[in-house]
């Protein structure tokens, strides 16, 4: 119905048309980080038993978000006003949930158009059989999906891993862990690599992609990790994911930390510095954050759906997605089965209608041209250094106000006395999406709404309904 590409130049072309030029980054100095959701519709004819495929299934984007930043725990607020989490990922998902918010107002008002469709219970809705959604972020997710194998026998698409890194506090972890001078070495676009790629411009996208990330010509090859300085059991956990015979020499970082108090990574150089598998938290810059890294919440969203507790109190069975779509970056198959679903096989005792999901999970050969790789590439040796972008952008497909730009969490331009105002609040902040919600109550009359609803206290009931 759909092939990895399409979706990414789908979502590229919607981030190129639709977003403003407000909160995109600095164009040579920023770069950031671009996740959808798209949803898929057969058309009627291909319901039907209808045979062009492809030619028939409509394609749109319904979310977006961009963003890489992440508050600490020192800054987060019980009121819900501030987004805690402003990774892309987060955003897109937040923004989505705007969106299904939309469409139960559209069928609470028996509106056609609408996703939703009654359900077989009372005042419960549930999606349309013949639509799907499909994630698509323009890279890896932090987390555990970003632990990626590096093998010997493959040139490596980024340098080697210093053995005193482990013990260098200094090292700023926000998506990576490269040592600046070898970050330099490497962003050096004078490469064979890089001039290959920049002046042969017939090679084909997908192939390009093969050379820049993970088989290149030539580059820096990582340090051989012998056996002696690893145990058996360390070197399990990474190598297991290797095409058989073929030695696992180092992996990807993840600047991701284990959460406090379980097992933690054993900082060893090689093969063996990260465990994977583990629950993350993001980084932070001397604040610690309590956000738990996008690998760990996209596989929570793949066992409990993207709708969030509150619209679960209208649907009748979660809103999942069926496939994820990443963009062209450093990647590995096996590592995202592992941190979506693989780790989450043993998740039980689960509510009625919720399950671990076997989401399927493709990568596109397109680049994102405002991702870290392809502004480095256009800058060459432009000054000054290379900068995640401060500011993120929520999308939805919902006819008010679509559009909504944040710094620190909270609206773009938004000073300290003005923080506690309504015109303060992100549109995809926790509170503003209880205030939809509660106006979607209200617009429902209390003897149609489900039992989990009616059950409750009165007092609790006016609150919902804001009345």
């Amino acid at each position: 119905m759909w092939t990895a590409d399409e979706i990414a130049q789908l979502c590229y072309e919607h981030y190129r048309s639709r977003l403003p030029k407000q909160g995109k980054p600095e164009p040579n100095r920023e770069w950031t980080l671009l996740a959808a959701v798209v949803k898929i519709k057969p058309a009627a004819d291909q319901a039907c038993g209808g045979t062009n495929r492809r030619a028939q299934v409509t394609k749109e984007v319904v979310s977006m978000g961009t963003g890489t930043k992440c508050i600490g725990q020192s800054k987060m607020r019980k009121s819900g006003d501030i987004l805690n989490d402003s990774h892309a990922e987060v955003i897109a998902r937040r923004s989505f949930q705007r969106y299904l918010l939309h469409q139960l107002h559209l069928a609470a008002a028996l509106k056609e158009d609408s996703i939703f469709v009654p359900g077989t219970q009372r005042g419960l809705w549930k999606l349309r059989p013949d639509l799907l959604f499909v994630f698509f972020s323009s890279h890896t997710p932090c987390g555990d999906a970003s632990i990626i194998p590096m093998l010997e026998f493959e040139d490596q698409p980024c340098c080697p891993v210093h053995r005193d890194w482990a013990n260098n506090p200094s090292v700023e972890a926000s998506g990576d862990l490269e040592d600046p001078e070898d970050k330099k070495k490497c962003e050096d676009l004078g490469s064979p690599v890089a001039k290959k790629m920049r002046h042969e411009p017939g090679i084909p996208d997908s192939v390009a992609h093969h050379q820049s990330f993970g088989h290149q010509e030539s580059g820096p090859v990582p340090p051989s990790v012998s056996g002696s300085h690893l145990t058996a059991e360390e070197l399990a956990a990474v190598t297991g994911m290797a095409p058989s015979g073929a030695k696992v020499v180092d992996v990807h970082r993840t600047g991701a930390k284990c959460v406090p108090g379980e097992a933690g990574d054993s900082g060893k150089p090689g093969a063996a510095y990260h465990q994977v598998g583990l629950l993350r938290v993001k980084p932070g810059r001397g604040d610690r954050t309590c956000s738990l890294s996008c690998s760990d919440k996209l596989a929570r969203w793949n066992v409990l759906g993207c709708q969030g507790a509150l619209l679960m109190h209208l649907l009748e069975e979660p809103i999942y997605l069926s496939a994820v779509v990443i963009g062209r970056c450093p990647y590995s198959q096996e590592a995202m089965q592992r941190a979506l679903t693989g780790r989450c096989r043993n998740v039980s005792a689960l509510p009625k209608g919720f399950g671990v999901q076997e989401v399927k999970i493709e990568q596109s050969g397109f680049l994102f041209e405002q991702s870290r790789c392809a502004v480095q590439a256009k800058r060459a040796d432009g000054p000054g250094r290379l900068v995640p972008c401060g500011a993120a952008i929520s999308w939805s497909a919902v006819p008010e106000q679509p559009l909504d730009v944040t710094t620190n969490g909270f609206p773009q331009g938004t000073t300290k006395k003005a923080i506690r105002c309504l015109q303060a609040r992100s549109r995809i902040s926790k509170v503003e999406l209880f205030r939809s919600f509660q106006r979607l109550l209200s617009s429902i009359s209390e003897d149609k709404w489900p039992d989990s609803l009616r059950s409750l206290p009165r007092s609790l009931v006016r609150n919902l309904s804001g009345s």
